[in-house]
This record gives structure tokens, sequence and C-alpha cells, in this order.
């Protein structure tokens, strides 16, 4: 099984194939012709970031498979452009071999003790626990200003599941303040009409 990464913008551009192998944790390499970066998430640099560094993955604006534009939308296409450079919002890395390493929406990534912790890691320690059969992470505000790290769970079948037996799955997979501070179990997750798990609105379930 190939598998590949796309988004609406551009077609599938980084990818395994026969002559790729299969990098465990990665979709893949760029795939030959196309010009692909990692570029800096906190500034408008437009260098690209040294192997094995976080940021926004970029295609350049002459790749062949990338948009003309967003149809009447202007503010929108100059959201996305920086120099010549389409950044969808995806953050990721490139190792030395040339595998990306996706690590979620930059716009999903949460704060916690003022680190920036990814969502999608947490969501993967939690899934390994063998009665999880679905998992979304996302900061929900407890207080004021005041927001915490939350799990929502869905169990497997009918495992009587109980929160601390995630924490305690979690705490020996996650740095402490990566863990969540609370684990809700739940019957679903919401979901965009593709299936995509909605984490703004965990919150709703609440």
């Amino acid at each position: 099984i190939y598998e590949a990464l796309g988004m609406s913008e551009i077609s599938t551009y980084i990818s395994c194939s026969p002559t790729v192998p299969v990098s465990m944790g990665s979709p893949g390499k760029p795939q030959p012709g196309r010009c692909v970066a990692i570029l800096p998430a906190d500034s408008h640099s437009t260098s690209p970031l040294p192997a094995g560094e976080t940021g926004l993955i970029a295609v350049h604006r002459t790749d062949p498979g990338l948009m003309l534009g967003y149809w009447q939308r202007p503010e929108e296409e100059a959201a996305v452009l920086r120099g010549n450079w389409f950044i969808g919002g995806d953050l990721a890395s490139i190792d030395e071999d040339g595998y990306v390493h996706f690590e979620g929406r930059n716009d999903d990534l949460m704060n916690a003790f003022g680190y920036r912790v990814s969502p999608q890691e947490v969501e993967n320690a939690i899934a390994a626990h063998p009665g999880v059969a679905e998992v979304g992470v996302s900061e929900v505000k407890v207080a004021g200003d005041v927001s915490i790290i939350a799990a929502f769970v869905v169990p497997q079948g009918d495992d009587d599941l109980k929160p601390q037996e995630v924490l305690d799955h979690a705490k020996n997979r996650l740095a402490d303040y990566k863990m969540p501070r609370a684990v809700h179990i739940v019957a679903g997750l919401p979901r965009t009409g593709n299936g995509k798990v909605i984490r703004k609105h965990l919150y709703k379930l609440l």
C-alpha cells in the first residue's frame, strides 16, 4: 500500500511508490519535479528550514499541479501565499533522507505551559490503547483565559473504558506537559463531510 498526501489546492505531491520505499510514520517524499520546502511557522521568512525542523509545508508557485488561485477570494489567496510559495497550513518536517513527517494543522496546535503541542501526537499516543476506537484532542477553555488539553475518546465496541486507564496509558508515551488534563468518553466525534475530525467542535461534546 502506497500512501500519498495532497489537498484541494494541489494534486497529490508527496507519496511513496515502487521506487520510494515506505518509511514508517511518513506519507513519503516530494514527487519528482515537485518543489517542496519547510518554511518557519512563526515568521514570514521564505528561507527553507534545515532537515529535521518542523514548520509549514510550502509548495513553489511554479508547481504545475498547484491551483491558479481562489476564485474571487483575493484576501484568502493572499493569506496562503508567501513570496513564491503556497502555504496551506500543514505542519511537517523533512528528514535527512527526504521523507516528510506530518505534524498536523498549524491552526490546531495547542498551548500547554507555553509550549506548542500537536494534537496529532497526543492522539497517536492514546490511539495505541487497545480499548480506544477513535480519539480527538483539543485545547478546551475551562475558566476565563485558562484552557487545558482534553481528549475525547470513543471506546472500542462495548469496552467499559475508564478515563484513568487512558491517562495511565498516555503517561508512558508523552511528556508531562503534553498530557491531557481531562479525558471524556464519548459515543462519536464531530466530522466534516470528508470524514475528518473537527477538533474545534470537540468542546461541544461536553
